[in-house]
């Protein structure tokens, strides 16, 4: 039976069995163009240094058999911008140094084929099982051929907490919530659980929700939830399903 832990004070998920996977999601590498059409500007290359950096730190401290990612490693959604050219190649590279790397697109991800090293495990975007565990961005609906498993883990979404009186307010955050299996495979019935990966861009932060843009999933949209919980990154648990509405 797999095993899901969160690594403290990071957004990344390990899930484990007969093997040990390491899974993150929403890097959005080169994001930094579309703050720079605002005047804002980070440095070249500084963030996916940084990116590279942090989740080899984890890399060395779990020792996992393979790093999982949960698509929109690039952030254009359409095309491939100049940033991205250089970044993203680097990126898959210095992390292939590490151990395996098996990518799920997401829906930043188009033409990404043509960034990934060879040496890179690249999927269909529907995503994969591992025994009772779907993996998937979240931007598409599950086939009906993954009606067996009973949890997904998914990210597309970006949770992040919102309660202005809060010290917590504008941070990322895990959500784990419950459902029943119907809604999201009518031919099946039972409990369906379900992981919301925060992303791990430390850039995707906002004060205020009216200002931050979250992603929408077909997933979520069908759900009815029958219970839920909401935990930072450092593993407080904030709340439950009377949120949900403050996070999603």
């Amino acid at each position: 039976m797999l095993q899901t832990r969160i690594i403290p004070s990071k957004p990344a998920l390990i899930l484990e069995g007969k093997k040990k996977n390491l899974i993150v999601t929403d890097i959005h590498l080169g994001f930094e163009s579309a703050l720079q059409s605002n005047e804002i500007f980070i440095g070249k290359n500084s963030t996916v240094n940084e990116t590279i950096q942090e989740l080899s730190e984890i890399i060395d401290s779990e020792n996992p058999d393979s790093v999982i990612l949960l698509g929109d490693i690039k952030s254009s959604i359409k095309n491939i911008s100049r940033n991205e050219w250089n970044e993203v190649p680097l990126f898959f590279e210095e992390i292939r140094k590490k151990c395996d790397v098996i990518l799920i697109p997401g829906n930043h991800d188009a033409n990404i084929q043509k960034l990934v090293p060879e040496n890179i495990s690249m999927i269909s975007s529907t995503g994969m099982v591992e025994e009772n565990v779907l993996l998937t961005h979240g931007h598409t609906m599950p086939s009906e051929n993954f009606s067996h498993i009973d949890k997904i883990i998914m990210g597309h979404i970006h949770p992040v907490f919102f309660q202005e009186d809060s010290i917590m307010n504008g941070q990322r955050v895990w959500i784990s919530l419950k459902t029943e299996k119907q809604k999201i495979f009518p031919s099946k019935s039972g409990e369906l659980e379900i992981i919301i990966v925060p992303s791990f861009n430390r850039y995707f932060y906002a004060t205020q929700k009216r200002h931050y843009k979250k992603s929408i999933s077909p997933i979520i949209e069908r759900l009815e939830i029958s219970s839920a919980k909401i935990v930072s990154l450092e593993g407080a648990v904030l709340g439950d399903e009377s949120i949900i509405k403050q996070v999603l």
